[in-house]
């Protein structure tokens, strides 16, 4: 499937950067990974392909989640994820996080996070699949840019640490089994370099972008899950990934998140008639797991025949729905929309990639000195359907543990080369239209609704452009879209696999979940 390397090149050409940690990311997991590692490494580096805000971290509206309120417990937020993960959750993944999450959450607020509180104490919130309200947010809807604002702040102002920005990680550099380095691409300078690690952290985030409809940012394109695959990294559970329930669907408008937390305050949703359907589908009715509200929304806009279903919050108070969601609000009155009064129309897309590079629940993988966190890595802990606002929490608790582990196993200095030198020239390879052929291939062919025959033609064209991987990649975007077509291939080959239904993977030709199905699918690459 994959060839080894992106573009040719030879390490003894090419400028070397020694360090001891370095990271690849700089969202949640990636910064708070290096935030810790600045406390025992001299020098901590963290490449980031743009600016160090440009992430899906930023975006994110709803909250992270923590058993801190009086009538939660860490108990009841494993029995909530448990269930939302659709019995296929690893126990042990999700015991450490709801346990050791409160801590981290209180390490957040001492560097400076500021949460939203209502006399004198944390504001909590509650979104779908949750029995309590345990969601803590920040102005509102901005969780995810106070959370990025913090710790970009934290790690700038660690002399230990150096941010570069403009490098795009192109290839993992590994010998014999063992991660010692990456091969990037400064933007500013137009060339190659080699960097040099002990430790090599992949915190790339997730894959949205192998999808037209997606609220991911355009830097999600799967590059570190592609590049680790490439190298002969595990992955794990590619099939599985999460469609959010309500993004904004108006014609000619960019797709935009309704956070969860809207549905979690009152929001309801309405079919093309008017009318409130989700309690025909669910106890939980809006808040119920997001694939089932997913699956509802797509059969009533089949059984309609209709692009959209409305979410509604014309119930609630006006003052008190624009106060909470002041984000949303804004970015809504941009395309003559008001949350309060008007009747939102909605639809699902991409959102959450609960696959990954497998580890170990300290962030290890199969390769020595190589580790992952956040959304490109895969632990077990969301299992087949993430549950809301799991994922901040995830990036923050397992991007820590791995200092536990990689402070115990160092790896000292490594003197080996690499090199590729058999691709042929880019002739023939137009990206942007090759780029929209493949997300147009996911969207209608490895979406929410899945078959036998969708998969297969997909995978087809998949291996038409074969030819693509013996052709050096030349430019940043050449790159995103070599990666993406290695993680397209791989959720594919895995949902084609998986022959039942289960969380966010759902084949029409297999409705049902299997007992026999309650296993992960891990593929690996022979290098």
């Amino acid at each position: 499937m994959a060839g080894r390397y992106l573009v040719n090149f030879d390490t003894r050409e090419l400028e070397t950067v020694q360090c001891a940690f370095l990271i690849l990311g700089s969202g949640i997991a990636g910064l708070y990974t290096a935030h810790l590692a600045g406390r025992y490494f001299n020098d901590v580096v963290v490449l980031t392909k743009r600016g160090i805000d440009d992430t899906a971290t930023e975006k994110a509206q709803g909250g992270i989640a923590a058993a801190v309120g009086p009538s939660d417990s860490p108990t009841l937020h494993y029995e909530d994820t448990l269930f939302a993960g659709s019995n296929l959750c690893e126990p042990e993944a999700v015991r450490i996080l709801v346990n050791e999450g409160p801590g981290r959450i209180q390490e957040l607020i001492g560097l400076g996070a500021e949460f939203d509180r209502a006399d004198g104490r944390l504001d909590l919130t509650r979104e779908g699949a949750h029995t309590r309200r345990r969601i803590l947010h920040a102005a509102g809807d901005a969780t995810g840019a106070e959370i990025q604002r913090v710790l970009s702040t934290t790690v700038r102002s660690n002399h230990r640490i150096k941010v570069l920005e403009n490098h795009f990680a192109v290839d993992l550099l590994t010998a014999g089994g063992v991660c010692w380095g990456v091969l990037t691409w400064d933007k500013a300078r137009e060339r190659l370099a080699v960097f040099r690690a002990g430790v090599v952290v992949l915190a790339t985030g997730g894959a949205g972008q192998v999808y037209r409809e997606t609220t991911n940012p355009g830097v999600v394109t799967g590059d570190g899950i592609a590049m680790a695959y490439r190298a002969g990294a595990e992955v794990m559970d590619m099939e599985f990934v999460q469609f959010h329930p309500t993004v904004l669907a108006v014609r000619g408008v960019r797709r935009f998140l309704i956070s969860e937390a809207v549905r979690g305050e009152g929001g309801a949703l309405l079919n093309a008639k008017g009318e409130r359907f989700m309690p025909r589908y669910h106890p939980q009715a809006e808040l119920a797991p997001r694939d089932v509200v997913v699956r509802a929304i797509l059969r009533e806009m089949e059984a309609e025949g209709s692009e959209c279903v409305f979410l509604s919050l014309r119930h609630l108070d006006p003052a008190a729905v624009r106060g909470r969601f002041p984000t949303i609000t804004e970015r809504l009155a941009r395309n003559g929309l008001d949350l309060a009064l008007d009747l939102i129309p909605v639809s699902p897309a991409a959102h959450y990639f609960m696959g990954g590079v497998k580890t170990g629940l300290h962030g290890e993988t199969n390769l020595k000195g190589l580790y992952a966190c956040g959304e490109a890595a895969c632990v077990g802990v969301h299992g087949a359907n993430r549950l809301a606002s799991n994922s901040l929490l995830d990036g923050l608790v397992f991007g820590g543990r791995i200092l536990e582990h990689a402070r115990a196993s160092p790896l000292g200095p490594m003197d080996y080369s690499a090199a590729g030198r058999d691709l042929g020239p880019p002739e023939g390879v137009h990206v942007p239209s090759l780029r929209e052929e493949l997300q147009a291939l996911m969207q209608e062919h490895v979406g929410p609704v899945r078959t036998a025959a969708g998969l297969e033609k997909a995978l087809k064209r998949f291996e038409d452009w074969g030819w693509i991987r013996g052709r050096e990649a030349g430019t940043p975007e050449a790159m995103e879209l070599r990666d993406m077509l290695d993680v397209a291939q791989l959720i594919t080959e895995a949902a084609l696999m998986r022959n039942e239904s289960r969380g966010g993977h759902y084949r029409s030709d297999y409705p049902l979940s299997c007992e026999r199905w309650k296993k992960h699918i891990i593929l690996r690459r022979q290098v």
